[in-house]
């Protein structure tokens, strides 16, 4: 307990962020594309959103319930991780499809070049779209799940004292069997605290967060990501932070080409 104690001394207190923001924007994104997708009738894309806003809000559910279920963090970052991987590979098959019919390798296999051209900027959209919206979700998740657990607060000291045992991401015992049966892998932060290396790998890559979810000592996601074909996926995961509000204002620009379309009579 007296060391529990001195750590939540040692425990800088934060501001809380502005995240009315992010709200807002991701609002937007998850609001806007009903509008465009019933009027030019992009069912295909309108039938992805539903699924996914279906799911996504169960997990979101999920996520803001009190007491926190002990399953639900890695139910929230298992989801999350999907969407994101399945992001990855839509943006890489996007890219390299427009890449593909740039040098004409397109001719070779008899496809007209714009329908692989179509093809590859709508895998490239979806890739980004889903990418972004996943992650601002799954940060949002990440805090109320934080917050209720107790061993995080965004604005000052954790409101719980961490044992040596527990995971202060999931709340639960640390040497314990996943589902398979199996004793689950730790990590070791630089500040010593211990955390099963899924839920610690979620709360850092697919939560977006980069301190301890205790003290909030600075993570060092180069040692955390030590695989080269993992460093590509944060790097993405990077891409799709930078490009979140090219994202969440494009169907406005959109809607502006078109209303200038049709003042000048250009249908």
């Amino acid at each position: 307990m007296a060391a529990g104690a001195a750590v939540r001394k040692a425990a800088p207190v934060l501001e809380a962020p502005p995240q009315h923001k992010q709200l807002v924007t991701l609002l937007q994104m998850w609001v806007v594309p009903l509008y465009f997708t019933i009027k030019l009738y992009w069912w295909r894309f309108l039938s992805m959103w539903g699924m996914f806003s279906v799911i996504t809000s169960y997990i979101l559910f999920k996520a803001t319930r009190k007491p926190l279920s002990g399953r639900t963090p890695r139910l929230v970052y298992k989801w999350f991780l999907l969407i994101y991987k399945l992001s990855y590979a839509l943006g890489v098959v996007g890219y390299l499809a427009i890449m593909f019919t740039m040098c004409g390798f397109n001719l070779l296999f008899r496809i007209k070049a714009r329908d692989s051209m179509d093809f590859g900027i709508v895998s490239l959209f979806y890739g980004l779209y889903y990418g972004v919206m996943g992650r601002d979700f799954a940060e949002i998740c990440s805090d109320y799940m934080a917050s209720t657990i107790g061993f995080y607060s965004i604005s000052g000291m954790p409101t719980r004292s961490l044992s040596d045992n527990v995971c202060a991401v999931c709340g639960q015992i640390i040497v314990q069997l996943d589902e398979e049966g199996l004793t689950e892998n730790t990590y070791q932060l630089s500040c010593n605290h211990v955390f099963h290396e899924f839920c610690i790998r979620g709360w850092c890559i697919v939560g977006k967060k980069q301190t301890c979810p205790y003290c909030k000592e600075k993570v060092d996601l180069k040692r955390m990501i030590s695989n080269p074909w993992e460093r590509t996926h944060f790097l993405y995961g990077q891409i799709l932070d930078w490009l979140r509000y090219l994202v969440a204002w494009q169907p406005v620009v959109i809607g502006i080409v078109q209303g200038i379309n049709y003042s000048l009579g250009l249908e």
